[in-house]
């Protein structure tokens, strides 16, 4: 199966333009090296309205699998997790649960994550932590399930 990928960095100081985006490139090199095809990437900031708008936009294009890296703890601006609750249809708890697990063997900062996965419209979402490495490791201790995940979003109906 071919896995379309779009990929945010949700940052108010990236957007803004006040330091390059790195989480962004390490997850596409990643993504890459699995075998998929990136095809949209943006830089948003850290706005419930901004966030939504591009998850619509990158389903719209085709994207099967969408990963946002950034916004997922717990600091005031970190709406990550609440923008894609608003518009999801279902909630994927495993994915969150196991990249805090595995990330808990790493850092103790771990449990303050909210990474989690849900289908929006016909897309996985992923909701990664904005470290450059946190994202990628979180990804690769969910790859596995990924393209059995994206194939049953992508067979939903479109009305849903």
């Amino acid at each position: 199966m071919r896995i379309t990928v779009g990929i945010i960095t949700i940052s108010d100081r990236a957007a803004a333009g006040e330091y390059d985006d790195l989480g962004g490139p390490a997850l596409k090199d990643a993504a890459q090296k699995y075998g998929w095809q990136v095809l949209a990437e943006a830089v948003v900031s850290d706005e419930i309205s901004r966030i939504q708008e591009t998850l619509r936009s990158f389903s719209d294009q085709g994207c099967g699998l969408i990963l946002a890296t950034g916004g997922t703890g717990i600091a005031a601006r970190d709406v990550t997790p609440e923008a894609i609750r608003a518009m999801m249809r279902v909630e994927l708890p495993g994915f969150g649960e196991t990249m805090r697990r595995e990330s808990m063997k790493i850092t103790p900062n771990a449990i303050l994550s909210r990474s989690l996965a849900a289908v929006v419209e016909r897309s996985l979402v992923l909701a990664l932590p904005g470290k450059p490495s946190g994202a990628v490791e979180c990804l690769g201790f969910v790859a596995g399930a990924i393209p059995h995940a994206v194939a049953l979003a992508q067979s939903v109906p479109t009305s849903c």
